[in-house]
């Protein structure tokens, strides 16, 4: 692969390479070469690390996807969707940043043992326009001809494109470019609730506290157009008042989220904390009052 016209970083028999020397030729200059020599150093063989590639996919629920081997090239049994490839890329950027800064790199030099420093640019012609993009990765294939996943980040906000069939390189840089404005121009993402963080308080029944809070697992977002966004409303749905004792950490309802009045999501909530029943003289009284009353 190193000398066959393939992209590579071109390491040659009995070449010692880094770790990160070959992530880095994987991820800024498209190594074929690198994609090998990475996967049967980690397995053992290509067809090997083949299985754990496969694996992660299922585990990512990446359903459209199947690899053959770990360059991608010359085997129709590779394949995917443009969906799974961002539900890949949004993985990578929330779960490895550290190695997520190697696809902003513009270029790469590696020292070949015993030859002259080979230094290549990375082929993401978006880098160069100064407009946030960070990342992702080019592809080409015969007969899928061009592809990029590019994400952009911007004021905090992080948008990821995937696209392929292009006819040109120059192509698939204009039209994910475009896309990728299109997506920061036109739409507004919401932040709905932030992971366990207190999200409101909900009535408990003989409890020592009379309010327990309530928390989401996952930062919750909603991307919509911004003509939209005053559409957005979200609601809690639970039994209550809530019945004591409450462990922590217990699912106690769900966060229903709606635009025009139509269920988009629905996200479980917990308990932030245990809250003990009160003794039972305070339970007579709070009872009668309730069935007398109608106050808890």
């Amino acid at each position: 692969m190193s000398t066959s016209g393939y992209s590579s970083m071109f390491v040659m028999l009995n070449d010692e390479v880094t770790v990160e020397d070959l992530l880095r030729g994987i991820i800024i200059v498209s190594g074929n070469d690198a994609c090998v020599a990475l996967a049967e150093g980690i397995s053992g063989s290509e067809e090997e690390f083949v299985h754990l590639m496969n694996e992660k996919a299922k585990e990512l629920e990446m359903n459209d996807t199947n690899f053959a081997n770990s360059s991608g090239i010359n085997n129709v049994n590779n394949y995917s969707t443009v969906n799974d490839i961002l539900i890949m890329s949004n993985y990578l950027i929330k779960n490895y940043p550290k190695y997520y800064n190697y696809f902003k790199e513009t270029s790469f030099t590696w020292s070949r043992t015993g030859g002259d420093p080979i230094t290549q640019g990375n082929r993401n012609i978006l880098l160069y326009d100064n407009i946030g993009v960070d990342g992702l990765k080019t592809g080409f294939l015969t007969v899928e001809q061009y592809s990029l996943a590019a994400s952009i980040l911007r004021n905090g906000r992080r948008l990821i494109s995937v696209g392929s069939g292009f006819q040109s390189k120059s192509a698939r840089g204009k039209e994910s470019k475009k896309l990728l404005l299109w997506g920061l121009n036109k739409f507004d993402t919401i932040e709905i609730a932030k992971k366990n963080e207190i999200l409101s308080y909900l009535d408990t029944w003989l409890g020592k506290k009379e309010k327990v809070g309530v928390y989401v697992e996952d930062d919750i977002y909603v991307t919509v157009k911004r003509r939209k966004k005053k559409n957005i409303s979200a609601y809690i749905e639970y039994n209550g008042p809530i019945p004591t004792p409450i462990e922590k950490d217990a699912k106690l309802g769900e966060l229903n989220i709606f635009i025009n009045n139509e269920l988009l999501s629905k996200h479980d909530i917990f308990s932030i904390e245990k809250i003990k029943k009160v003794n039972i003289f305070l339970r007579i009284l709070r009872s009668f009052n309730y069935f007398v009353w109608g106050d808890v």
